[in-house]
């Protein structure tokens, strides 16, 4: 996860106990914010507000004004944070700051970093929030000693952040990950991304709440489930067999040792999870291969809940600072090192 260097000099000076970070988390739903003290031990603040899907112009001041409640609650001001990164969904570029595509939101070409930035006056790194998500999950340490993961969120999309080695892939156009726009029933519904039946068409919160076609949410879904509504069972069911599906060619693609589920619609507790172990319980079966690749451990549901985006977040902005004081990331070594 690179910054750009040009601008890392505008960082406040000092890491002193008094500074604090700051983790955005940007989702289809809501904005998450974090404010933790410099060595990220302590949670000094937190705020989280509905999201303005599809207004751009005003995600600037919403995003600040979260971040200005999150502050509050911290009983501080912007003058004593260092950086603040922000996790949002779809392609970004660290390096401008511009959001140049994130379907769910409705964005296309968002100078977001610039627009932050004089609002606040602190600097600000952007980075895409499952990409993040995932440097938070390997800064913190979650998983121990396991260096190749994957962060799969599922939520008002569903995307995932890829670690392998220690450094997390971005690819070559910086969508490393969209799993969420992989065709699994060209005959679906169509999907904002423009194809039909991709993962998110079958999966992603909005799309089980579209299937119960009855007003209710992906929560509500979920809940009449698991109290034994064969409709509601159908649903989901499907869906966690298309996850368990997209687990499966991750690991196949990948070969990493832990997929780690977060977003708004893991929080549904075993009546999401136990769709999925049930496919991949299939898969292993009808498959020797399966078997040896999606072994018992292979999945896990994130402990840090609705935090593990804005944690993301406060991986973001400690990257900035990183970069400020002259020390790459792990990851910046290993891509100099490859192009030398």
């Amino acid at each position: 996860m690179t910054m750009n260097a040009a601008r890392v000099t505008q960082l406040r000076p000092g890491t002193d106990r008094d500074r604090l970070l700051v983790g955005v988390d940007v989702g289809g739903s809501k904005i998450a914010v974090l404010a933790v003290d410099a060595d990220g031990n302590h949670v000094r603040g937190r705020h989280t507000i509905p999201t303005s899907v599809g207004a751009p112009d005003e995600a600037a001041e919403q995003i600040a004004g979260a971040v200005d409640a999150a502050l509050v609650a911290a009983g501080a001001t912007s003058r004593e944070v260092q950086a603040i990164g922000v996790g949002v969904p779809g392609r970004v570029d660290p390096a401008t700051g511009v959001v140049s595509l994130a379907v769910n939101l409705g964005w296309h070409r968002l100078p977001l970093r610039d627009r932050l930035e004089p609002l606040l006056g602190v600097p600000v790194a952007i980075e895409n929030d499952v990409r993040a998500a995932a440097a938070g999950i390997l800064d913190r340490g979650t998983l121990g000693r396991i260096r190749d993961f994957i962060y799969l969120s599922v939520g008002t999309g569903i995307s995932a952040g890829v670690v392998i080695d220690g450094a997390v892939h971005r690819g070559t156009r910086g969508l490393a990950g969209e799993i969420g726009h992989i065709v699994v029933d060209a005959e679906g519904p169509v999907c904002p991304c423009g194809l039909r039946g991709c993962l998110e068409t079958i999966a992603s919160g909005p799309a089980i709440a579209r299937a119960a076609g009855d007003g209710r949410s992906a929560a509500d879904v979920y809940l009449a489930a698991e109290a034994g509504d064969p409709d509601a069972g159908a649903i989901v069911d499907r869906a966690g067999a298309a996850l368990a599906r997209a687990i499966h060619a991750l690991v196949m693609t990948y070969d990493v040792e832990r997929i780690v589920l977060g977003g708004g619609v893991s929080r549904a507790g075993t009546a999401f999870l136990d769709p999925i172990v049930l496919e991949l319980d299939a898969l292993r079966a009808a498959s020797e291969l399966a078997a040896d690749m999606l072994p018992a451990d292979v999945v896990a549901v994130s402990p840090d809940g609705g935090d593990v985006g804005a944690w993301g977040g406060i991986s973001v902005a400690r990257a900035l600072i990183s970069a400020a004081e002259g020390n790459p990331r792990p990851e910046e070594v290993v891509a100099r090192e490859a192009n030398a």
